[in-house]
């Protein structure tokens, strides 16, 4: 499989795609304002224990505190185990100092998710002080070389210490093992020393940036090619392969990208993007998924849409949930769902079918790094699925809630919303000593305010005695309105009114009038135009001159008939003269 890491660099952000045979399956982000705090260690203080909750909450100098749950906790007794039985009031007191390492990002109204057993990532290895016992990567499938390196791992690994053998480690020779462990214990006792220097809440260790992260990581041998868009972080990628990996094939693979052509549009990842952060994603056969995410649950519901398939109705449902399991599992992968996660596939009926469905779900999610499980199907015929969520979610990394709807994707309808503004606007006026005003609010708004031939705004005027004219916006909220001026009446009635005695413009016929079908009705800004017999030109543009102007609407008479008589006659001129020439030339020759 032809995989690739593609790394865009700019000053507002560092972008990381993976891509497998040619598609988009993962994408990290980081920018310079927003740093990765996962991985980091500090030295903390604690500020809340909660025995109720068997959590305690640490300060680790962020925005809000850090929430550690008591199987986390990591105490100096003799066992140096996770006390997942004890009284988390007996292993912290508030005020006291703890070394914690960030495992989840702070999310929403949460704080980050802190450990007390800390892991230090090395390029093969991971070193887990206080623990004692050798791990090997589930991902290395031969048994021969778990084996291999469970031993070499054994023998090498200090007092006291817990090591885990990493997926990039398959095949790696002793002295490359032994020169990773080297470092990470120098970089242990750094951390240590810090935590004796500094004063709590402080930062002990950061991890690497991101690319640099990315290499020493995920850049192994199985990859195609590493291609970096700016000059500074390719020589960071060399310089941490050289310090990590003694492999010269892995560093051959790394490139400077230097065509014009931005390397996220050359490879498809912008539109690839694009397509993640809609709800609807459509499949090759023509059918469709429909993302519907919560707080922590996801739910994906999948669709034929426009495949109508060849044979019959089962081979049609059984092909559009194969391709669809394979596309969910990418798209989890690519937009970093956490949490629950549901699928609604097509109902099969034949057991057969299902278990295929389930057995390719099962493999496509092999590649994900996260750790994923695909629980089976209810008895409903969905499947459940639960996904590690260690950091935001694409769609919360490059989207943020709608100002207006609160994330609900729902606003008021235009008569709700009147309803709701008239009365604010009424309280408002009611305490406003000034004899008129101006208030600005959505096109649609304005015309049920005003009502038909200015009823309804003749009434609140009567009720407030108050002059109030009403401007609709295109551009206005829905759901929001806003005093533009308030003051004398000749004052404000020149601001408020579009138009003015003997002007031609050309307005928009909407429809006819309701009370005379003959006239044409058009709107400026929610304020209404009656145009003289345009009722049947309902949709078309018409050029009228304005024949009389009130504060709720003005009359106009189409101009359009002059101007048709006009362009007839000059157009006619036009064939007489082209008819002329010809002739003459043809006379001449």
């Amino acid at each position: 499989m032809d995989k690739k890491i593609l790394v865009n660099c700019d000053n507002r952000a560092t972008r990381v795609a993976i891509l497998e045979a040619g598609k988009l399956v993962e994408l990290y982000i980081e920018r310079p304002l927003e740093q990765r705090i996962v991985g980091n260690l500090y030295k903390g203080i604690v500020a809340n224990v909660l025995p109720g909750m068997q959590a305690a909450f640490v300060d680790i100098g962020l925005e809000k505190n850090a929430f550690l749950y008591v199987d986390d906790v990591y105490t100096d007794n003799d066992e140096k185990l996770p006390p997942s039985r004890s009284a988390i009031d007996k292993l912290l007191k508030v005020r006291e100092e703890v070394i914690v390492q960030v495992v989840k990002e702070p999310s929403g109204t949460k704080g980050a998710r802190i450990t007390g057993q800390i892991t230090l990532p090395g390029r093969y290895l991971v070193l887990v002080p206080g623990a004692d016992y050798i791990g090997v990567s589930r991902r290395i499938e031969s048994t021969v070389e778990k084996e291999r390196l469970r031993r070499i791992a054994g023998k090498m690994c200090p007092p006291e210490m817990g090591l885990i053998v990493r997926t990039v480690a398959e095949g790696a020779d002793e002295e490359a093992l032994s020169q990773d462990l080297q470092f990470l214990m120098q970089l242990w006792h750094l951390v240590l020393n810090r935590f004796q220097q500094k004063t709590a809440p402080a930062i002990l260790y950061q991890d690497l940036a991101l690319t640099c992260r990315i290499a020493r990581d995920l850049f192994v041998e199985d990859f195609n090619s590493f291609l970096v868009d700016n000059e500074h972080e390719y020589e960071k990628v060399c310089e941490i392969l050289d310090c990590f990996s003694p492999q010269p094939q892995l560093k051959r693979k790394v490139s400077y990208y230097r065509d014009d052509e931005p390397i996220f549009e050359r490879y498809g990842v912008e539109k690839e993007l694009e397509k993640a952060l809609q709800g609807q994603v459509w499949l090759k056969s023509g059918g469709y998924l429909v993302f519907d995410e919560a707080e922590a649950l996801t739910v994906v519901d999948v669709n034929t849409g426009r495949y109508i398939g060849r044979r019959n109705l089962a081979d049609t449902i059984l092909k559009t949930n194969l391709e669809a399991a394979e596309e969910i599992a990418r798209q989890i992968r690519l937009r970093d769902i956490g949490g629950i996660i549901i699928i609604d596939f097509i109902d099969m009926t034949i057991e057969d079918h299902r278990q295929k469905v389930l057995s390719k779900l099962n493999e496509s999610i092999k590649q994900d790094r996260t750790k994923t499980y695909v629980l089976g199907l209810t008895s409903l015929g969905l499947v459940e699925m639960t996904r590690k969520k260690v950091r935001q979610d694409l769609a919360e990394v490059l989207l943020q809630h709608c100002p207006y709807c609160n994330g609900s994707g729902r606003v008021l309808t235009a008569l709700a919303a009147s309803t709701r503004i008239e009365r604010e606007l009424k309280k408002t006026l009611q305490k406003a000593p000034r004899e008129a005003v101006l208030v600005e609010m959505h096109h649609e708004v304005a015309s049920i305010i005003i009502g038909t031939g200015g009823g309804n705004l003749k009434k609140m005027e009567e009720e407030l005695g108050k002059h109030i004219f009403i401007r609709g916006s295109e551009d206005t909220h829905i759901e929001q309105y806003r005093i533009i001026a308030a003051g004398a009446l000749s004052k404000i009635e020149k601001l408020a009114l579009p138009v003015s005695m003997g002007e031609v413009m050309e307005l928009f016929i909407e429809g006819p009038h309701s009370s005379f079908p003959e006239n044409g009705i058009a709107r400026l800004h929610g304020y209404v135009v009656n145009v003289a017999g345009a009722g049947e030109k309902a949709g078309q543009v018409v050029r009228a001159e304005i024949t009389e102007v009130c504060r709720t609407f003005a009359r106009a008479i189409p101009i359009a008939a002059e101007k048709k008589r006009k362009r007839r006659s000059w157009s006619g001129l036009g064939r007489r003269s082209k008819k002329t020439a010809q002739g003459g030339v043809a006379k001449r020759q």
